[in-house]
């Protein structure tokens, strides 16, 4: 999916700020851990994951979508009256109805006119939300469309360490359940503009997508539980990913790992993005990683660590940034942003 008339007219991402350790995991599970035989810091050993934040207690995702919005709003000095749509792309929601891009939406106080849905597909939402509410913006149905995504980790954390420390857990639940423990809480915004009202705006290219979706078993999960093949799921997930950046290389003959001045990849744990970078001759150089001290934090992982990035002055003017994404399911994209 390639657009010629699209931008980012503003993005923002937020930190949640109480921060739980693995080593802190590691001895609320200290019990289960020694009767299972399994050693202290295997979390961190295993994920390369220091830690991952909470938001407050009684934090909604809609909160921090919303918060997330208003910055991005601010960065953009766009009036909320100019926005045509609102899509939410979390797995954190705030209720199974209504939307929660309904719940931002009216804490944002946006136009009745600004259609609002959610949008969902595990960590690649909020990359989907993009080339939704970019092909909105190419046809000339809006002017400005708004992506947000807010992600809450502390409760399906807390139920797993409660239910592995249950006398009747297993290794196997331990195994199949340890991916929960890797996950992270954040928010994110990004607003699409068109481009030819914004020329010196960073332009959205559009992205590559494939889907091998006879491993959608591999990860599944509700609010407070995740069940996770992880080594089936890293091996697919790396093929899959092969496959889109051979495609993205058919696609667009300047798509190489050499030309992009910055690599936002969504980050799972230290062995998919180590993995991911010789798999695809990536340099780690160019990668912003965040997984060491925020986790896995869902769809919202890569506008973040985008908002990041820029945020630290890591992109200039000019620079080429791809964007790649996994989600369970498996879907992948791969996508890019020019300065």
């Amino acid at each position: 999916m390639r657009f010629g008339n699209v931008a980012i007219a503003g993005m923002a991402h937020l930190e949640a700020p109480h921060r739980l350790t693995s080593t802190e995991i590691d001895a609320r599970l200290r019990d289960t851990m020694a009767r299972l035989g399994m050693r202290a810091g295997l979390l961190e050993g295993l994920s390369g994951i220091v830690a991952r934040r909470f938001w407050d207690e009684g934090t909604m995702p809609s909160d921090v979508a919303a918060k997330a919005a208003e910055l991005a709003l601010e960065r953009a000095d766009l009036p909320r009256d100019r926005v045509g749509v609102c899509v939410n792309t979390s797995v954190c929601r705030d209720w199974v109805e209504p939307s929660t891009a309904c719940i931002v939406h009216g804490k944002l106080g946006l136009p009745a006119t600004a259609m609002n849905f959610d949008m969902g597909n595990a960590c690649l939402a909020f990359m989907n939300g993009m080339d939704v509410v970019a092909a909105m913006v190419e046809r000339g149905a809006i002017d400005y469309g708004l992506i947000v995504d807010g992600e809450s980790s502390r409760h399906v954390i807390d139920s797993t360490i409660a239910r592995l420390n249950r006398p009747e857990s297993t290794d196997h639940d331990f195994r199949n359940q340890f991916a929960a423990l890797t996950l992270g809480s954040g928010a994110a915004a990004m607003i699409l503009c068109r481009a030819d009202r914004h020329p010196d705006a960073p332009r959205y290219l559009g992205s590559t997508t494939r889907a091998a979706t006879e491993f959608s078993h591999l990860c599944r999960g509700q609010n407070d539980y995740m069940e996770t093949d992880t080594r089936t799921l890293l091996e697919q997930g790396l093929l899959l990913a092969q496959r889109t950046w051979q495609a993205a290389v058919a696609e667009r003959q300047d798509w190489r790992a050499e030309a992009m001045d910055e690599l936002v990849i969504h980050q799972v744990s230290s062995v998919h993005t180590e993995m991911l970078a010789e798999l695809l001759g990536l340099d780690l150089q160019k990668v912003l990683r965040v997984y060491p001290e925020h986790g896995n934090i869902g769809p919202a992982g890569v506008p973040f660590v985008l908002s990041k990035a820029l945020e630290q002055g890591r992109i200039d003017k000019g620079a080429r940034v791809a964007l790649m994404g996994i989600g369970s399911g498996l879907n992948c994209a791969m996508g890019e942003v020019r300065f």
